[in-house]
């Protein structure tokens, strides 16, 4: 045979296998064409990206982040837009994965062949060919691509999201689910944790290590590996000089930059505050009145005084804008896992006696009913009216004192006698006004020991108060929750004002020369200290022309604190809360129209003397012993409920003649010339019946309630 017709043999045979190829591929393209168009018919796009659980996160005034609760799977994922994120970490991120990211409709031809081309001449694999969205797919399917099957689903539901999706929202979901090492997914969680901010603004080196952390975040965590996650960020910053995205002196700047070596905690400002408001809101992100950057210097604050006031003592800070009611910071604690401290418990909210803080209450109700005027004389001197026989705190009288000097001082006999004069049910009812519901022990009726504390506030409703006189007497309802303010601003609706305008500006003239402690800084603040009874609450109350601060400092418990004191405990707090809120004073108002200035005040002449029904308790008609604390009926906390707990109770008598017998529901329990008073150790909770008999025989005996 010759050559020639077995060549044309074998060059038919090729070419029938060469056909017999191209239509074996034809007929594998079509197969594919046609399995690739119902796979992306099928992708289930609206049930996975539907379904993204989020982190729950509460932000500030601005938008700055105050706290975030995990998602429900125990991730860190915070919704971020593209808009929200440096332009920069976005140029390298694209420049980096997928440079043609705006051309393609979700799969990138040009990247497949060339990666072909590529592994096929150099035998290894040299570039990948998957796109953004193609990434998306992979982290929305949640599962890897060891298979064809698996890479042809996850470039058929990269097709679907290109068409039901823009750009821009595709790379919101990348945004959203890329994985930077551990429990921490989306680029907003990444730069809090790997950097401790937001992704608004990044460095060239903060985004080189973003860009590369996704590729392989386990191996590249900076925590566990730092010189891999720098090689890594390095590969990037040269691949964006060769690109032209950063200039040759901006890598050689990142590549100095080190990587962080560990992960930073998520924001945990106001953490009580957040807890409350995600739980009544039921949305994923819910933005407060509060100012995160003011949040955290008083955080820091109350954590340095607590520190000093002693090891299980709390404290809690709340400050608001009294012209529109917005609560700016609420410091419910030292630190909410400061267990010695029970941190957990939010004090701006507990129900505590308020000790002397509601006495510029009653002095402006004496002002408005025309009972007193700040310069009318008022006795300090011992007391009794309705049965009530009030002493002061050091327990030493000051005789006949200025009305303004004994709110000054605090001095209770002189509060008790105006709020004798102006009425319980007055002063209960302008606290209704001010939107406050005073908290009464179980069994009790509302008395003059009001004037003193005898009743529950928290420290909330306290600034509330405040809040009104500082704003002339007009009651102001506080808010956290970020809304568009109403025409009022923070007014509340209510029947009258708390004060008359009048009224309020006096209080606030006398409490603005109240000294501060000796320790505190500025002037032009109008505030008020009280101590409860047994120094179980320290509180200071006071205001500027546009800000309130409240402090409370005691033990969570209730228990007593040695030596803890409005004045010297609180006030403090107080003075430097306002520096960390401005420290520039905003001035207290004028007075209002047809009210004269401090200086020419002049006390009209029926006012010379307050009119009050003070009377001495002595003289010959009184000469038997009194018991003047506790007065008859008092109910009092001692702690007695608790095990292992409970306080003694303190009883003072004065007048009589020695020597003195004291006794406990009939029994004797100490004697003695000069035993005016006693600490009695109660054997229980319950009625208790204390008597003192003098030499004479005469006695005097109250009923007090023991818890």
């Amino acid at each position: 045979m010759s050559p020639q017709p077995a060549r044309r043999r074998m060059l038919r045979a090729a070419a029938l296998l060469a056909g017999c190829g191209a239509a074996v591929a034809c007929v594998a393209a079509l197969a594919g064409g046609l399995w690739l168009t119902l796979e992306v018919r099928r992708a289930p796009v609206a049930e996975l990206t539907r379904g993204i659980e989020v982190s729950r996160a509460v932000l500030d005034r601005e938008g700055v982040l105050l706290r975030a609760f995990q998602a429900p799977d125990d991730r860190w994922r915070l919704p971020l837009a593209p808009e929200a994120v440096d332009p920069l970490y976005l140029d390298m991120l694209i420049a980096y994965e997928d440079r043609r990211f705006r051309e393609h409709g979700g799969v990138d031809p040009r990247a497949i062949a060339r990666a072909l081309v590529q592994g096929v001449t150099q035998g290894r694999v040299v570039s990948g060919a998957s796109t953004l969205t193609m990434q998306v797919a992979r982290l929305l399917m949640e599962e890897p691509t060891r298979s064809l099957a698996l890479k042809g689903r996850q470039m058929a539901l990269a097709l679907a999201l290109e068409r039901e999706f823009t750009k821009d929202e595709i790379l919101a979901l990348y945004l959203l689910r890329a994985p930077f090492g551990g429990n921490v997914e989306g680029v907003r969680a990444a730069t809090l944790a790997w950097f401790g901010k937001e992704p608004t603004r990044l460095t060239p080196a903060e985004a080189a290590l973003l860009v590369a952390l996704p590729q392989s975040p386990e191996a590249r965590r900076p925590d566990r590996d730092p010189d891999a996650a720098r090689r890594a960020r390095d590969r990037v910053l040269d691949t964006m000089l060769a690109r032209g995205v950063l200039s040759a002196d901006a890598v050689a700047a990142a590549r100095r930059t080190p990587v962080p070596d560990s992960r930073r905690a998520v924001p945990r400002l106001a953490p009580h505050a957040t807890r409350a408001a995600l739980g009544l809101d039921a949305r994923t992100e819910v933005r407060l009145t509060l100012d995160a950057g003011l949040q955290a210097r008083l955080e820091r604050l109350v954590a340095d005084h607590a520190r000093r006031l002693g090891r299980h003592v709390s404290v809690a800070v709340m400050v608001a804008d009294h012209a529109t009611g917005e609560i700016l910071a609420r410091v419910g604690s030292p630190g909410l896992l400061e267990t010695e401290r029970r941190g957990h418990v939010d004090m701006t909210r507990a129900v505590r006696s308020p000790g002397s803080t509601l006495k510029p209450l009653i002095y402006g109700l004496a002002f408005e009913e025309g009972v007193a005027h700040p310069d009318s004389l008022i006795d300090d001197t011992p007391t009794t009216l309705a049965g009530y026989s009030p002493t002061n705190f050091d327990l030493a009288f000051q005789g006949t004192v200025r009305v303004r000097e004994a709110l000054e001082a605090s001095l209770n006999v002189p509060a008790v006698a105006l709020l004798d004069a102006v009425g319980v049910s007055r002063l209960l009812a302008r606290l209704t006004r001010a939107g406050i519901e005073p908290r009464l022990p179980e069994g009790a009726r509302p008395g003059l020991a009001l004037a003193l504390g005898g009743f529950g506030l928290t420290l909330e409703d306290l600034v509330t108060l405040y809040a009104g006189l500082a704003r002339g007497g007009d009651p102001v309802a506080l808010r956290m929750e970020m809304a568009a303010p109403s025409a009022g601003g923070g007014a509340a609706r209510a029947s009258g004002p708390v004060l008359s305008a009048a009224a309020a500006w006096r209080i606030g003239d006398i409490l603005s020369e109240v000294p501060p402690p000796a320790t505190a800084r500025g002037d032009g603040i109008a505030y008020k200290t009280g101590t409860s009874y047994g120094y179980r609450d320290a509180w200071a109350v006071g205001y500027d022309g546009r800000h309130v601060v409240g402090v409370w400092a005691g033990r969570a418990d209730g228990s007593p604190v040695s030596g803890l004191t409005g004045y010297l405990s609180a006030a403090p707090i107080l003075f430097e809360a306002f520096q960390r809120v401005s420290p520039e004073r905003v001035r207290l108002p004028a007075p209002p129209p047809g009210v004269p200035d401090a200086g020419r005040d002049r006390v009209p002449e029926p006012l010379r003397h307050a009119r009050t029904r003070q009377r001495q308790v002595g003289g010959e008609e009184r000469t038997g012993p009194e018991i003047f604390y506790p007065p008859d009926g008092a109910v009092i906390d001692l702690g007695l409920s608790r095990a292992g707990a409970g306080q003694s109770l303190m009883v003072k008598a004065r007048r009589g003649r020695g020597p003195y017998v004291w006794l406990a529901n009939g029994k004797p329990v100490e004697t003695g010339p000069f035993a005016r008073s006693l600490a009695l150790e109660p054997d229980g909770p319950g009625t208790s019946v204390i008597t003192v008999i003098d030499a004479d025989g005469r006695a005097a005996r109250v009923r007090v309630h023991l818890r």
